[in-house]
């Protein structure tokens, strides 16, 4: 069953942002994505690997976004490599792959769809 890219309803039961403040957390993600996704890439059914062009702050604004995010989806693994380009790794568990899934999604959208 898939969900329109345009719904928060793909938010797990076990986030515990409130749901007034879900389109927020995810204008924050879209505003990222159509910034610095250069790359989408899966690693797996539960890793996703985004390259995220470098920008003076960026890597600062990504740690504060992921760690915002961690707080209330505690699921989420974030992991950001430093570099040229900047590598974003997320991993959830396996009861969690919708949730990856949408977020790969909303990735490649302002990056072409490529993979």
């Amino acid at each position: 069953m898939s969900t329109p890219l345009d719904s928060t309803d793909w938010a797990p039961a076990a986030c515990t942002l409130p749901s007034s403040d879900q389109p927020l957390r995810l204008a924050e993600f879209d505003a990222l994505f159509a910034a610095a996704v250069r790359g989408v890439h899966r690693d797996g059914p539960t890793e996703l690997a985004l390259t995220l062009a470098p920008a003076p702050g960026r890597a600062d604004l990504v740690r504060d976004l992921t760690r915002r995010e961690t707080e209330c989806c505690s699921f989420f693994t974030f992991r950001l490599e430093d570099g040229d380009p900047l590598r974003l790794h997320v991993t959830v568990p396996p009861a969690h792959t919708d949730v990856l899934d949408a977020l790969a999604e909303r990735a490649r959208r302002p990056a072409g769809g490529r993979a």
